[in-house]
């Protein structure tokens, strides 16, 4: 999947109160019957709750925990798109779950019982794509440290008919928050828990990193590697080092909103500070210079044809550029700095 648009977001979204009757705009409840309210979360020891969806990817995100553990080979999570079937499974233990399919993957060293110290809800994404892919996600976390993928595979096995469905009908199970999209199968980095982080990191900071990365022109598209196009997680040395040059950096500095346009803030424009660092190595500076340059060059030329383009609801408002002289007898490394700002018109009514 791509980044989630401005007209992809969670449909439903379940903090802890009745599922039959969700409250908000945009905001599908469920049908079913089980549990109670307590204590912030919807406590079930014998219930479970279903939409019935008319697409074929989606997304189920889950924060729970036990208060006592289901029985081994219990649904807790399932999604099915009347060609493809996964599910998440209890398999009676407090350490670990089974994501099934075609095949089952056990996924372990959970802590479901919060029996840890500082111990904190577990976050599972479920995610189910047309073509049967399944990935189970933990506290939204997509690679290790190393930079290993820590996600969970498979294929979904034969579909009964469209549903999507969680739950529990024994243990007992406290169902803090549900969120579920019809929209497609998004990873945590395509559609973020917080409308504010998605409007801010996925359709800003990694929209610009996608565009770039699928830019047709000369430097971009043949000088400048994928892997070397990212967000600016992380912009120190060290870092720096482990990624090929020539790169592009994208990062959003600052956000605000110079006031609320509609009533009750419906709708709210905002401003986004980017900045976009392009770092070439060279021994040759007049080299490395040029090249950022011309880089640099490409990434507007690419942005501002294409990014900010919808007049009163999404627009670059102004840019400023730093370029980067050598002033160190042993300088190789050149760094030109590209400032946009982007004014969107941003929906609040998907919170």
């Amino acid at each position: 999947m791509a980044v989630a648009t401005k007209t992809q977001y969670w449909n439903s979204r379940m903090n802890g109160t009745n599922p039959a009757s969700l409250t908000g705009t945009f905001n599908d409840s469920w049908s079913g019957s089980g549990g109670s309210a307590s204590g912030g979360n919807w406590v079930i020891t014998n219930g479970t709750w279903t939409i019935t969806p008319t697409t074929n990817d989606y997304t189920l995100l889950a924060c729970l925990e036990y208060t006592t553990a289901p029985n081994s080979g219990e649904v807790l999570m399932r999604l099915d798109n009347g060609t493809h079937k996964v599910e998440v499974q209890s398999t009676g233990s407090n350490t670990s779950l089974s994501l099934v399919g075609t095949s089952t993957v056990t996924v372990n060293d959970l802590d479901l019982a919060m029996a840890e110290d500082k111990p904190v809800s577990l976050i599972l994404r479920l995610t189910l794509a047309s073509d049967g892919t399944a990935k189970l996600y933990t506290h939204e976390i997509i690679n290790d440290d190393d930079a290993n993928a820590v996600f969970s595979t498979v294929t979904g096995s034969s579909g009964a008919g469209k549903t999507v469905r969680w739950g529990n009908t024994t243990g007992s199970v406290k169902w803090a928050s549900v969120y579920y999209s019809k929209f497609g199968a998004f990873s945590p980095e395509e559609l973020l828990i917080s409308d504010f982080a998605q409007d801010t990191l996925a359709r800003m900071g990694i929209g610009i990193v996608n565009q770039l990365k699928n830019s047709p022109r000369p430097f971009l598209k043949t000088q400048v590697d994928d892997s070397s196009i990212v967000y600016g997680y992380d912009l120190s040395s060290d870092m720096l080092n482990r990624i090929g040059s020539p790169s592009i950096h994208v990062l959003i500095e600052s956000l605000n909103s110079p006031e609320f346009e509609s009533l009750a803030g419906a709708k709210i424009t905002q401003e986004y500070g980017v900045k976009v660092f392009i770092t070439v190595r060279g021994t040759n500076y007049e080299n490395a210079y040029r090249k950022a340059l011309n880089i640099m060059g490409e990434v507007f030329d690419e942005l501002y044809t294409n990014t900010g383009v919808e007049g009163t609801t999404d627009s670059i408002t102004d840019y400023s550029a730093d370029l980067d002289p050598k002033m160190d007898n042993d300088e190789v490394v050149c760094v030109h700095v590209l400032n946009l700002t982007y004014m969107r018109r941003i929906d609040m009514r998907h919170r």
